[in-house]
């Protein structure tokens, strides 16, 4: 029969082990990372909606496009992009790839697995927007020539 003296609990000191502590994300925060990252490249019009995906929060309008796949220790994602007519797209698509990446790995720590741009359609609204004020000119240029009738 064991004695009180071995039934008793000791306290044993931890060895120099490192904590396991995680670090988790949310794919919102990815997805909200890479929409701004998105917003920052020229050629960009806008982002296209993802059938399929349910959008909420606050971040509705930067996380739109937006699908990112997460792991322990790495991150993919996809994005939907509508470029401005008459920007080169390969040049654009590629800019966007290379920031998205720079942006969520020096932010998160995580390693971008890929970053696939899908080109959704061109924006014509920078060349509307022209055309449309270059109207609104002439008009009011050919509307102060006549002089009303005295």
């Amino acid at each position: 029969m064991a004695s009180k003296k071995d039934t008793q609990l000791k306290t044993v000191e931890p060895e120099a082990e490192e904590a396991s502590s995680t670090i988790t994300y949310s794919s919102d925060v990815i997805a909200t990372i890479a929409g701004m990252a998105v917003s920052d490249v020229e050629g960009v019009a806008g982002m296209a909606n993802v059938t399929g995906t349910k959008i909420g929060g606050k971040n509705k309008a930067v996380t739109k496009g937006i699908k990112v796949e997460i792991g322990p220790e790495e991150v993919s994602c996809d994005l939907y992009v509508l470029i401005e007519y008459g920007r080169p797209i390969q040049k654009v698509a590629t800019e966007v790839q290379e920031n998205v990446r720079r942006s969520l790995e020096t932010m998160t720590g995580l390693h971008v697995v890929r970053v696939d741009v899908h080109v959704q359609g061109i924006s014509f609204e920078r060349e509307n927007s022209a055309l449309t004020a270059g109207a609104q000119k002439a008009k009011l240029t050919s509307g102060a020539e006549k002089k009303p009738a005295e």
